[in-house]
């Protein structure tokens, strides 16, 4: 039996990679429109000879198997671009969040040992802050602004330039082993500097075919890009729109009005974004009166969304799909899949089950919610404990951090870091970021359950519920609320429509009115909020 495993091998096994995905569309829809941005439109032939010159001219500048180039650009064809160009020279990619401060720009680039940096010169004042500190950096490519052009600051050759030198002639997919690393993704760094997620071929290939399945796409559909391509390879779907042949329309700032326009113009039909863009889009909707002509199946993470925003989401025409993961686990993991006979309850109660971060994914990767002595929680949807994950859709490693990986892979689980209960039915649901749970007096308070509280309230635009030191309770829950444009409403009656719907010592003692800080990937910035509360105890 071994003898004939090892000689049908060749003919019954390919290695897994998302890079075979251009293949196929190039070859079955050579004519289709592959790429919109901006007045820029590319058929899939086109775009792989793009993809194709790329490499070429990075094999050129000398990169080969596993040599790091990093990306710093908005969503536009060049970004997507370099995900396949990258990995047809051999190369590793390495996508850096442009809200990143130069620092930590710094940081990932020696980190990476990227020798080649592809900079979007919307960020070239990022790159001319830091370049005297580059250590591995030899070659930088340059995209114009279009708005601006280019920083004359900034050495290096321009993009279409670098492409015009190289031959268009299609590659051989380089990849031996599918467990060979495709991406480095690097986390916003929100708890000390940026970690680097090590991504594989085999893992990214088959998150990208969940991300097909679950988000139900087909070569008839057009993806919005209003998540950032850095984050998670854009949850991967630079891969998965790709996968069946579908149309990757591109955007490179998230204005609710441009989303409007391109939802019509382009017949997209998916979208991915963390609650605060499906907010800002139904908010500008409702205000003049539009609805989506068709329907839109968009996927929200990043942070938990509070039912309000999903009913408000789909009252102008958008299907909420809600999925939940990490950076660390290629973007969504999770998905609060959907049964039929939930369509005859009320919007309310559809909008409460979504709110849930549900199952994994259908490609089934194991996820269990444990207590502090590994054993599983009862499914009774009240009993806290930690998410943990395993499988073809966990990162390899913490690039060049052994003790951070060992860490988060204790017990042979990787530890997520976010506190859920468990459901009867077996769906999970996220009551807090476990760093974010507050304790006062003993009681744990989740600030989740909070929030959707007080977003409920009609003044209500945003809320972010986080923790103040207190002398006495040792910590007790604060509200910082953004309030919807002209509406007015008191700390006091806010405490107030909190007494009447929980229980006591979870509701906020002090509320503060201002802006809520976001990280660039959805995530309320709770740990800024927490230490000037922290700063504030110091001064007095």
């Amino acid at each position: 039996m071994e003898n004939v495993k090892e000689k049908y091998k060749n003919v019954c096994f390919n290695s897994l990679t998302p890079l075979s995905f251009l293949k196929r569309s190039e070859l079955v829809f050579p004519n289709k429109t592959a790429v919109v941005y901006r007045d820029k439109r590319y058929a899939w032939k086109e775009f792989a000879e793009r993809v194709y010159r790329l490499a070429h001219a990075l094999k050129a500048k000398g990169i080969g198997r596993d040599d790091r180039v990093a990306m710093l650009c908005r969503n536009n064809n060049a970004m997507l671009e370099a995900f396949y160009g990258i990995g047809m020279a051999g190369g590793v990619s390495v996508p850096i969040n442009v809200r990143l401060s130069p620092k930590e720009v710094a940081y990932i680039l020696n980190h990476s040992e990227s020798k080649i940096l592809i900079l979007d010169h919307a960020y070239a004042k990022t790159i001319t802050s830091i370049q005297q500190e580059l250590k591995t950096i030899e070659e930088i490519v340059n995209i114009p602004d279009p708005d601006k052009g280019l920083d004359k600051e900034v050495p290096g050759i321009e993009y279409e330039e670098f492409l015009g030198q190289a031959s268009n002639q299609p590659l051989d997919i380089p990849v031996q082993d599918e467990m060979d690393i495709l991406s480095i993704v690097y986390t916003s760094g929100t708890t000390g500097l940026p970690k680097g997620c090590v991504y594989t071929h085999r893992g990214a290939y088959l998150n990208a075919l969940g991300e097909v399945i679950e988000a139900q796409m087909n070569s008839g559909s057009a993806y919005l890009w209003t998540l950032p391509m850095f984050h998670c390879d854009g949850w991967c779907f630079v891969w998965a729109v790709t996968a069946v042949g579908a149309k990757h329309v591109c955007l490179d700032a998230v204005r609710a009005e441009p989303i409007y326009k391109l939802v019509e113009e382009e017949n997209v039909t998916n979208m991915c974004g963390a609650p605060t863009v499906y907010l800002t889009i139904a908010e500008y909707m409702k205000r003049n009166n539009l609805k989506f002509s068709h329907k839109v199946r968009g996927f929200i993470a990043g942070s938990a969304p509070s039912p309000k925003i999903i009913r408000d989401a789909e009252s102008v025409g958008i299907e909420i799909i809600h999925v939940y993961g990490l950076t660390e686990v290629y973007g969504p993991h999770t998905i609060c899949e959907w049964h039929s006979e939930w369509n005859n309850l009320s919007l309310e109660e559809r909008a409460t089950i979504k709110a849930r971060q549900g199952v994994p994914y259908v490609i089934w990767t194991p996820v269990k919610v444990l207590d502090e002595n590994m054993n599983e929680v009862p499914h009774d949807g009240k009993t806290p404990g930690e998410i943990v994950m395993q499988g073809n859709n966990v990162m390899l490693w913490y690039f060049k951090d052994h003790e951070r990986t060992e860490e988060a892979f204790k017990g042979g689980w990787f530890h997520s870091g976010d506190a859920a209960v468990v459901h009867p039915d077996g769906y999970i649901e996220v009551v807090d970021r476990l760093k974010d749970i507050i304790i006062s007096g003993g009681e744990n308070i989740a600030s989740i359950e909070v929030e959707n509280v007080i977003m409920e309230h009609p003044a209500v635009r945003d809320v972010a519920v986080f923790a103040k030191p207190d002398e006495k309770w040792g910590e007790v829950p604060k509200a910082l609320i953004e309030l919807k444009p002209g509406a007015k409403v008191t700390a006091e009656e806010i405490i107030q429509w909190c007494r009447e719907r929980l229980a006591h010592f979870k509701v906020p003692k002090e509320i503060e009115f201002g802006e809520i800080p976001w990280t660039s990937t959805g995530k309320k910035m709770k740990y800024v909020l927490r230490k000037k509360e922290q700063e504030k105890l110091k001064k007095q």
